[in-house]
């Protein structure tokens, strides 16, 4: 079929980064993508050789001449063009119109997914829109999952990856990776890291400025070394994660793909007025660690919040022994799920 999938670049890059990986999950399947967006620079370096069956649109500035396709998604509620969404209502076969909507574990998520709005007025009267919920239950729209992500992360050598990217490890050294926005616990956080052997991954940015600010140009204090990473494709910051002891990310892509890699992590979710997002944090946490070790959970909880400005400094991390196997049981207790993708399939063929 043929996909459009609408994405508006609001910051930081998170929405290109989803609907990127979206867009290329659905090419790998056969499908054929539209992806218009309003600043595609991002995917020079996220997706600097593009993908087969992805084609990058600007975002239309008027009418453009373009039958829509069989589905339409507009992503994370950016609004399509009226002139697109009138040619989807005289489309003699109207396409199937998705809102995908941004990621959360709060409970709402469960009952709207997949819900039907019917377009009353407007260029678009007469169709009806459809919410689709990314989530983390059976009753949600699921993660994106590449097919092959399993078999990939299996044959993958983290030892080679991290010497080819001038990170040799020495003994007894934890490598951990660093996405982050700006952070003011960021300071306690290279403090404890300097009092074991610790080599720093910072990814270019936000979280690359604030580390050879706060470390200097040595880039080390204690028993801490960093190391700056150039922008990294999102294959390779896949690759990133797997190599890492410990991951930092931020956001919703990186986020996902933090939980695939099944390893240790902590979550920077994006920062909103009236601390609405510590309210999805909390969501998050209470489904991610339920039936884990109370004194354990409460540990992660507390140090997930003042990571996140809420609380107290910065307490120690959390034992990382039951943290290694929480991660590996929460993969794969996702991956007995469906993928975002196959959903999205079978509720266009379904719908149609």
């Amino acid at each position: 079929m043929q996909w459009d999938l609408f994405c508006r670049v609001v910051d930081n890059f998170g929405d290109i980064g989803v609907c990127w990986r979206l867009a290329a999950d659905l090419a790998t399947r056969g499908e054929q993508v539209r992806l218009w967006v309003d600043d595609a620079s991002a995917l020079r370096w996220m997706a600097p050789t593009g993908a087969p069956g992805v084609h990058v649109m600007g975002w239309p500035a008027s009418d453009v001449a373009v039958d829509p396709g069989d589905v339409v998604i507009e992503a994370f509620g950016c609004e399509l063009p009226a002139s697109f969404v009138g040619r989807m209502a005289r489309r003699a076969r109207a396409p199937v119109w998705i809102n995908l909507e941004y990621l959360s574990a709060e409970g709402f998520v469960e009952r709207a997914h997949r819900l039907p709005s019917p377009q009353t007025g407007g260029a678009g009267a007469g169709l009806t829109k459809h919410f689709f919920y990314p989530g983390f239950t059976p009753r949600t729209g699921g993660l994106i999952r590449e097919p092959d992500l399993a078999a990939r992360q299996r044959a993958f050598d983290g030892s080679a990856w991290l010497a080819a990217h001038r990170a040799t490890v020495a003994d007894g050294e934890q490598v951990v990776s660093l996405f982050c926005y700006e952070n003011g616990t960021l300071p306690s956080l290279l403090d404890q890291f300097a009092l074991r052997p610790t080599l720093l991954l910072a990814t270019a940015g936000a979280a690359g400025h604030q580390v050879t600010a706060l470390l200097g140009p040595g880039l080390r204090r204690g028993a801490l070394r960093a190391l700056v990473l150039p922008a990294l494709s999102q294959r390779e910051y896949d690759h990133l994660l797997w190599a890492s002891d410990l991951n930092f990310v931020r956001g919703e892509d990186s986020f996902v793909r933090a939980q695939w890699a099944a390893k240790p992590f902590i979550w920077q979710i994006y920062p909103q007025h009236d601390a609405v997002h510590i309210a999805k944090l909390d969501a998050f946490l209470a489904r991610h660690l339920a039936g884990t070790d109370a004194p354990w959970r409460a540990g992660l909880q507390r140090f997930s919040h003042a990571w996140n400005g809420v609380g107290p400094a910065l307490p120690a991390l959390p034992a990382r022994t039951p943290w290694v196997v929480h991660a590996v049981r929460w993969r794969d207790s996702l991956q007995a799920q469906t993928d975002l993708v196959t959903q999205l399939l079978g509720f266009v063929a379904e719908t149609r």
